[in-house]
């Protein structure tokens, strides 16, 4: 692959997330693994149209993993599912391939291991994660990945107002309910509440 330079990315993702960490490291060496397994040899150059990454955490790694790939929620090239493991997939669209990388548990127990006049565990995760073999690090599997339309990169490919607050909803993410077409707050209920007065049907 080009311009995948494990040095020169760690450092990129760094200073785009702010400090370098241990979950930077494995952020970046899981986003080469990946991209490789995937069949993806420019994520930022010719292949930019062909990829969609599942990120499964909201931590450290996740900015890793745009800063080598350069995928984002912003261009609907990365979907962020909530499991809260420090894994990802990788989708290749030409092709149709996927694998998902998984950090193993037992990394951080042979990071320890590695460097056992490093106090600070974190500290030596960060340098044993570093010279760690991808084998060691991570599990890695083919699997099949179903994805919609809607989910697809491009303009959105309808907009409706919801029926109850009023508000536009894009991207088919509305609800049906008894003849009614609802925003998700609305039919189930939201993740904030307005102070100046109740705006969604269902409160949070």
């Amino acid at each position: 692959m080009r311009d995948l330079n494990f040095e020169k990315l760690l450092e990129e993702s760094a200073r785009i997330h702010g400090h370098l960490c241990p979950g930077q490291v494995l952020g970046v060496k899981m986003s080469m693994l990946g991209l490789r397994e995937a069949g993806i040899d420019e994520p930022k150059g010719k292949d930019r149209k062909n990829i969609i990454i599942f990120v499964e955490m909201d931590r450290c790694a996740t900015d890793a993993v745009q800063s080598v790939t350069g995928c984002s929620l912003g261009h609907r090239t990365m979907k962020f599912m909530d499991y809260g493991k420090m894994a990802a997939t990788f989708l290749n669209l030409k092709t149709g391939k996927a694998v998902r990388v998984l950090a193993r548990e037992e990394s951080r127990q042979t990071a320890k291991n590695l460097f056992p006049e490093i106090e600070d565990k974190y500290a030596a995760q960060l340098e044993a994660y570093k010279v760690m073999s991808d084998d060691e690090l991570f599990e890695v599997s083919e699997v099949k990945v179903a994805i919609n339309l809607e989910d697809m990169p491009g303009r959105p490919l309808r907009r409706v107002q919801c029926d109850s607050c009023g508000e536009q909803v894009q991207d088919m993410r509305e609800v049906h309910v008894d003849d009614k077409v609802l925003c998700r707050p609305c039919a189930s209920g939201g993740y904030c509440e307005f102070f100046d007065g109740e705006r969604y049907a269902k409160k949070a």
